[in-house]
């Protein structure tokens, strides 16, 4: 060992000493603070299917790949990282000696072939990302973009990071081959013989440009041990546990998609019969009463800002951007957490846990983190302003999206359920709806004998449960359905085809109520559970005596669809739901239903968030459109699985949309843009936006808004009268 080694090796060492202790430190306090969460047993289950999907979305970038390019270049940079921190490791054995290697597999070539492609290919990769963030800059002239408010300098400075240790990989083989000192061929390590071929011979270059590359891996290292909210770089680490952890392994997509997560308390579901709000926890009011699977949620946000990009409410000008709203809990409890270790933190009933002694030596902003509301307006100080928290439409675009599978709209909720339920504070417009729901059972207000008025004028009658035994499926008519003008047109629709195609159908009439869907999405859990827990009686007594399979409900909207289907099941409810654009597709496809006059003037098709994104069903409605107008579609540019909400989830459809641009306007104008007459829909809440959208631009005698189940009836029964334009809504 030569004196160059001897400086070059301690100096590694030294180096590499402080960069462990220091992520020791910090990974000891990531876990201390992601430990304060509250329990949630249900994310050890099934341990098989969680490694499966964990795997596959790991290693196949199952997610990231719907983004093209950027999910190519990622996949590349990230097996980089992987397996070229075997190069880091042999840059310790380089340190000692020019001629060091890793024992065993550094001599063979096909470890110098593969290493030496995946730091090509690498190095293509890193590039392409660098370029995307430049041109996405939020500095950059027009338009908002998806990184405007992630801490840009930590992305430059990992990107710069593997970009370095990637070049210094191959500078240090230069030196090998410069000095004739390499073990590989030319054929499998072009580039490393390249870059050898312009480096002179120096014998202790490629020590020193080991201690360099060492130098920069820890130098990356000790920024990010001493910076823990630095999700752009641990996510590198903390992403294989978050997507190990998610709520449903075995989903296809977003496990934050479809059924919302029970209310809890102490890791338990909530017994609304039992429960008290001085010993239970009735939603989230405190950053540490989110389940520990929050905190790690928010700590693994890569602050890439693809759900910022999707989301409607931050596309029309809104203050809420999913990415954000992650990145402000998890500072806030990053914040809050020595004053929370210490002891600290309210109980249910808002007093201080810890005595003045245990909170002596804290300092004073740890005090005060401790002191915010988690939901406040800038003078109350608060973590999250009010108008972010009720802006979401719930639609799921943001967990679609997410690479690392946070669960944005779980956590949205959870804090919408402490509001509602103990603060009484709310969207006072949504207050009409609430006491609807609990007076009349339904969102309108409507009379319940007026559910079945919907079925005057058929020239067949619609058999009611209790009053025929003999039928396959259950009617699922919904408030929408049975009084909202647009939406009977479709309810009637979908009776008459089922009718023509000779399905045996009945419906509850009076005896159905709200799914509870608008409570539950708004945060009001106990008119949910009041609502799910009468009409799953109801049920269970209809379907008495069949097996699941054969206890089957059709819906016509995607809301009762994915309630009934998805969350009836946490309250003993157990049916096949479908929505009656499958059942419909399905009546095409064998032949019982026939359309016979192509539909003309061009369609467009808009996804509903609940039917489309919550519940992976796109290809029925094609199906069944395609069959109507015998040819394709005009596609929206934002369609399937990145379909535009309407505006109306998430309770929104009750409330007043104040703030930048109307999301319903912004999607009707794409819809127009394709230059179809007529816009297809498979939701109500759908219908009534884009039709008020429509109206609103003027354009109300050029496009037409129509339920899919309305387009079929047209081309199976042309002669069918259609009833004209369709209506306002009732309360509209």
């Amino acid at each position: 060992m030569g004196s160059v080694q001897i400086v070059t090796t301690i100096l590694a060492a030294a180096i590499t000493a402080v960069a462990v202790w220091l992520a020791v430190r910090a990974v000891l306090k990531m876990t201390a603070v992601i430990r304060l969460g509250q329990p949630a047993p249900e994310r050890f289950t099934d341990k098989g299917a969680r490694t499966r999907t964990m795997l596959v979305e790991t290693a196949g970038h199952t997610r990231m790949l719907k983004w093209g390019v950027v999910g190519a270049a990622h996949w590349f940079v990230m097996v980089g990282f992987v397996v070229l921190s075997l190069l880091v490791l042999e840059a310790y054995f380089e340190v000692v000696t020019p001629t060091g290697g890793l024992p065993i597999i550094g001599h063979w070539t096909v470890f110098g072939l593969a290493t030496e492609w995946i730091g090509i290919l690498g190095l293509v990769g890193i590039l392409v990302l660098m370029a995307i963030r430049l041109r996405n800059r939020p500095t950059r002239p027009g338009g908002r973009s998806r990184f405007t408010g992630s801490t840009m300098w930590q992305g430059y400075f990992v990107e710069w990071i593997v970009l370095l240790v990637l070049i210094f990989g191959f500078v240090i083989r230069g030196f090998k081959v410069a000095t004739d000192h390499f073990e590989y061929p030319l054929w499998a390590t072009p580039v490393s013989h390249a870059v050898g071929a312009m480096l002179p011979d120096w014998s202790d270059g490629a020590s020193v440009a080991a201690l360099i590359k060492i130098a920069i891996s820890m130098t990356w290292l000790i920024v990010i041990s001493l910076n823990v909210t630095m999700g752009v770089a641990w996510h590198r680490f903390l992403a294989f546990p978050n997507i190990f952890f998610k709520r449903e392994p075995a989903k296809p997509a977003g496990s934050g998609l479809g059924a919302l997560r029970p209310m809890t308390s102490q890791g338990k579901p909530l017994d609304f019969e039992e429960a008290d709000p001085e010993k239970d926890q009735f939603g989230v009011a405190h950053v540490e009463q989110f389940s520990w699977k929050g905190l790690l949620d928010f700590s693994t946000c890569t602050e890439c800002g693809r759900c910022q990009s999707q989301c409607p409410a931050w596309n029309t000008g809104k203050p809420l951007s999913p990415k954000l709203l992650v990145l402000s809990l998890r500072d806030h409890a990053y914040a809050k957490a020595p004053y929370l270790l210490a002891g600290g933190g309210k109980d249910l009933t808002g007093e201080e846990k810890a005595t003045q002694a245990q909170l002596a030596h804290l300092d004073v902003l740890s005090l005060a983190e401790g002191d915010k509301p988690l939901i406040g307006d800038s003078e109350s100080g608060g973590v999250i302003d009010p108008d972010v928290l009720w802006s979401c439409t719930t639609c799921g675009a943001c967990v679609e999206q997410c690479p690392v599978d946070i669960e944005h709209v779980d956590h949205i909720v959870d804090m919408r359920r402490y509001q509602v339920l103990i603060e009484s504070s709310f969207p006072s417009e949504a207050g009409v709806m609430l006491r609807n729901l609990e007076n009349k059972g339904n969102p309108w207000g409507a009379p319940q004998n007026t559910r079945e008025d919907w079925t005057k004028g058929l020239d067949f009658e619609v058999p009611r449960v209790g009053e025929v035994d003999d039928f396959e499926y259950l009617f699922w008519v919904g408030c929408a359905g049975a009084f909202e003008d647009r939406a009977k047109k479709t309810t009637r629709a979908v009776a008459t085809l089922l009718n023509e195609a000779g399905v045996k159908f009945a419906i509850l009439g009076e005896g159905e109520t709200c799914s509870g869907d608008p409570a539950r999405r708004i945060g009001n859990e106990f008119v949910f559970q009041m609502l799910a827990q009468q009409n799953v009686e109801t049920l269970n007594e209809a379907f008495e005596g069949r097996e699941k399979a054969k206890r089957k409900i059709v819906a016509t909207c995607p809301h009762c669809f994915n309630t009934l289907g998805n969350e009836y099941g946490q309250l003993g409810g157990e049916f096949e739901v479908v929505h009656h654009t499958q059942l419909l597709a399905h009546l095409v496809a064998t032949g019982k239903l026939t359309p016979v006059q192509p539909v003309d003037g061009g369609v467009t098709y808009h996804d509903p968030c609940y039917l489309g994104r919550h519940n992976r069903i796109f290809a029925a409605p094609r199906e069944v459109l395609g069959d109507a107008i015998a040819g394709d579609l005009t596609e929206m540019p934002r369609n399937s699985e990145r379909s535009f909400c309407c505006g109306a989830g998430g309770a929104r459809m009750w409330m007043e949309e104040k703030i930048g641009k109307r999301i319903n306007v912004d999607r009707v104008e794409e819809a127009m843009a394709t230059g179809a007459k007529t816009v297809a829909v498979g939701c109500p809440f759908c219908s009534t936006m884009l039709n008020d959208g429509v109206n609103g631009k003027g354009a109300g005698e050029q496009v037409e808004v129509i339920d899919v189940a309305s387009v079929l009836l047209r081309s199976v029964k042309p002669e069918q009268p259609q009833g004209g334009r369709e209506t306002a809504p009732i309360g509209g």
